[in-house]
């Protein structure tokens, strides 16, 4: 199945092949969700059978919305599909672009649209290994030094939101 996600082509918002908007570079929307409990993140390591950054750790879930999706129905949707997870509710936090080499020729360029979900107890987890190779919780403080220590492990667009945004997603709403 070829997937369209909203890409800017020509200063204009079109519906493009996810793939192709890599490839060439392509401005395009995304959504990128943190589920903290207490002060814990759940981040996942990506699987290996990802068509890029296979076996890094990211932030909760992220993605790129549907041609016509609303960001908050991705996040929702995402953090069903990659991890089983139901009955949060993602609150919006801001929006943010970044541009990261994300491998094989391609480039994430993205306007992302950052969610953030508080819980009091941790939820059921179940991930799509397809989506997801492992998950755990870490403290907001042990990631970051972790990150520092070891910035191959993680996603560009991790290392980017904590470096670059960490109070757009955790900072006062």
């Amino acid at each position: 199945m070829i997937e369209l996600i909203p890409a800017w082509v020509d200063g204009d918002l079109a519906p493009v092949e996810k793939l192709k908007a890599h490839l060439d570079g392509l401005r395009h929307r995304a959504v990128s969700v943190f589920l903290v409990h207490d002060d814990e993140i759940l981040i996942q390591q990506r699987a290996a059978g990802k068509y890029h950054t296979p076996g890094l750790w990211a932030n909760t879930c992220c993605t790129h919305p549907r041609w016509g999706e609303a960001p908050l129905d991705c996040a929702n949707r995402r953090l069903d599909e990659e991890l089983g997870i139901t009955g949060v509710t993602p609150v919006w936090r801001d929006q943010i672009e970044y541009r990261a080499d994300v491998g094989g020729g391609m480039v994430e360029h993205e306007v992302v649209d950052l969610f953030l979900v508080q819980t009091r107890d941790r939820p059921l987890v179940t991930p799509d290994p397809d989506e997801v190779g492992a998950i755990r919780w870490a403290p907001l403080a042990a990631l970051e030094a972790e990150v520092a220590d070891h910035p191959e492990r993680f996603t560009p667009w991790l290392r980017i939101y904590l470096s670059d945004h960490k109070l757009s997603v955790f900072g006062p709403a």
